[in-house]
């Protein structure tokens, strides 16, 4: 039986603001899961919340690297040392963010244990860096890539540890398909033969027959488990229109069941992340509801 714990890390700090004067509601989201009972439901301890810094740009400018960053990488550290110490400790986190940058945490929690991989859930695989773009700014489009050491220093070799995942242990479902053939991080990424499941591929070859897959090939000695990360907007806006990049074509809340169930079943998983819902674009909170349904059956056992 496994010991769920959860975690909230409701950090925003990886998001552009969504107009002049605001900021990105997606520290919302573990309250707005948390009021569908999800602590409960998953038959979860309390891990309590990891209080983000402020969000505060100052004077930042297109072109002076990622923002916030001072604020992501000191967030970066003292979430990754509740995380590391639920792992040791045999638990299994459920965070809830928060945007992306979140999922940094979770990477040097992993790396200071041992070597790890990560199945990235997501609608973009949010590699981003100086080398295929010239709009760094937000780290919630940019954490894998920090995560692989691409990046500035300051949030890519913390402690030392770069980097805190390898390429080869990446693995990404999701991906919208018109991203796959003209989007340059996937184009670098099919460079690399990181593997990419688009929601095609996903489709043709079953959502349950790819997780399981994965899940498989993390089963090696090399490896000393793996972290799943769920990005909201891998659904269809049609029912997740509550993110900050709604894409068209994405995933059904069946469809991703089925993707995560064989994920999180597997011994070698060691937690998972939920992150970029925003309750500000959702106030009759259906779309909250869902997620928190979907996460909910992704742990039951079929």
């Amino acid at each position: 039986m496994r010991n769920f714990v959860v975690l909230d890390a409701p950090s925003n700090l990886g998001l552009r603001p969504p107009a002049p004067g605001t900021v990105p509601g997606c520290h919302k989201l573990a309250g707005a899961l948390r009021e569908q009972r999800i602590v409960e439901r998953l038959g979860a301890r309390e891990g309590g919340v990891v209080v983000p810094p402020r969000y505060d740009r100052g004077d930042w400018r297109e072109g002076d690297g990622v923002f916030n960053a001072a604020a992501i990488a000191a967030y970066t550290v003292k979430l990754a040392d509740r995380i590391e110490r639920h792992v040791r400790a045999g638990d299994f986190p459920v965070v809830l963010g928060g945007d992306c940058s979140i999922q940094l945490g979770a990477s040097l929690a992993m790396r200071r244990i041992g070597r790890y991989g990560l199945a990235a859930v997501d609608a973009s695989p949010d590699f981003r860096h100086p080398g295929n773009s010239d709009r760094i700014g937000a780290a919630g489009g940019e954490e894998v890539a920090l995560s692989t050491g691409r990046g500035q220093q300051d949030l890519t070799d913390l402690e030392g540890l770069r980097p805190y995942l390898r390429d080869e242990d990446v693995r990404f479902f999701g991906i919208r398909d018109h991203f796959a053939d003209e989007d340059d991080e996937c184009l670098e990424l099919a460079a690399l033969k990181v593997p990419l499941v688009t929601v095609g591929q996903l489709r043709e070859r079953g959502p349950d027959t790819a997780a399981r897959a994965t899940a498989q090939a993390f089963e090696i000695p090399e490896l000393d488990g793996f972290w799943v990360h769920l990005d909201a907007d891998v659904l269809d806006p049609t029912v997740m229109p509550a993110v900050d990049s709604p894409d068209p074509d994405g995933l059904r809340p069946g469809e991703l069941i089925a993707l995560l169930r064989p994920l999180l079943a597997s011994t070698r998983c060691v937690g998972l992340n939920v992150t970029i819902y925003d309750p500000d674009l959702d106030p009759e909170g259906t779309a909250g509801a869902l997620l928190a349904d979907v996460v909910v059956a992704a742990f039951a056992q079929s």
